[in-house]
């Protein structure tokens, strides 16, 4: 009767032993989903019967998903994109001169962004353009591309920095990371030669190799207010235009009409985009 619990007790520590084993290896490995699932996957697998193939393939193919998922989230975390501005959200039918099925071309087939394409997005403040291109970014986030938001003078000023630090050809290779950089309000970059030397140069570097999505309030015709050369404005609009989607949204402000329907009596609706 003695030896039943001796013969138990030897092989609870030969368990244990060869889990604790197990953990050190996969933390090794940096394998933390099959750290976590090992023990019920191996416990269901003895349970089931399983052959070795598929409880290799269960475990593999939880840390791929969970291994995707974690790196979703760091690009999504990295892209300065607003959490709220997806295409679900986006009211396609206030801007009726914008594709529906042309936006959705763009999420769905990433060709363009290998060739380094171009998004070009111009209308008045308020119509949804930042809306727009965040919900592009957040598809392409999905897809496995790299995308990185900000404003078109913020980005102005960081390179103008780097040049003065003498790092600029540095700070043009980290933006490579980005297979996307949406530059919003180019409209609003002050007309400085400074500024506007090294925003050329951002387009030039990119050219035919990594993509930009630039929104704008303006007109091409009225960019000689950013750029103040121009032969440096001709250029610019050469390079983003050569292989570029344009969308215009030539509507009403989304704010202005906000601010009308507080005063539209009850019973009637009228749409918006955000």
């Amino acid at each position: 009767m003695s030896a039943a619990p001796v013969t138990s007790s030897k092989a609870t520590i030969t368990v244990t032993t060869t889990s604790t084993r197990l953990e050190i290896m996969l933390t090794e490995l940096r394998l933390p989903t099959i750290k976590r699932l090992a023990g019920d996957l191996c416990a269901q697998s003895d349970t089931e019967g399983w052959p070795a193939h598929r409880l290799l393939e269960a475990l593999m193919e939880h840390e791929i998903n969970e291994r995707e998922a974690r790196r979703i989230d760091r690009h999504r975390s990295e892209s300065c994109l607003s959490p709220g501005k997806r295409l679900s959200s986006f009211d396609f039918a206030a801007v009726p001169n914008v594709s529906k099925a042309q936006v959705m071309a763009l999420t769905e087939g990433t060709e363009w962004i290998e060739r380094g394409a171009n998004v070009l997005v111009f209308g008045p403040p308020g119509v949804g353009k930042s809306h727009l291109v965040s919900a592009l970014g957040h598809a392409l986030i999905e897809s496995g591309r790299r995308v990185l938001f900000t404003r078109c003078s913020d980005m102005v000023q960081r390179l103008q920095a780097a040049r003065r630090d003498l790092r600029l050809p540095q700070e043009l290779a980290k933006l490579d990371h980005f297979d996307l950089l949406i530059l919003d309000d180019l409209s609003y970059v002050r007309r400085d030669q400074a500024e506007t030397s090294v925003l050329f140069e951002l387009i030039s570097d990119r050219y035919e190799r990594k993509s930009l999505a630039i929104t704008a309030n303006t007109p091409f015709s009225q960019w000689g207010e950013v750029f103040v050369e121009p032969a440096m404005t001709l250029a610019a609009i050469d390079r983003l235009v050569h292989h570029s989607t344009i969308l215009e949204m030539n509507v009403e402000s989304y704010r202005r009409r906000a601010a009308q329907a507080e005063h539209v009596p009850p019973g009637r609706k009228e749409s918006s985009t955000k």
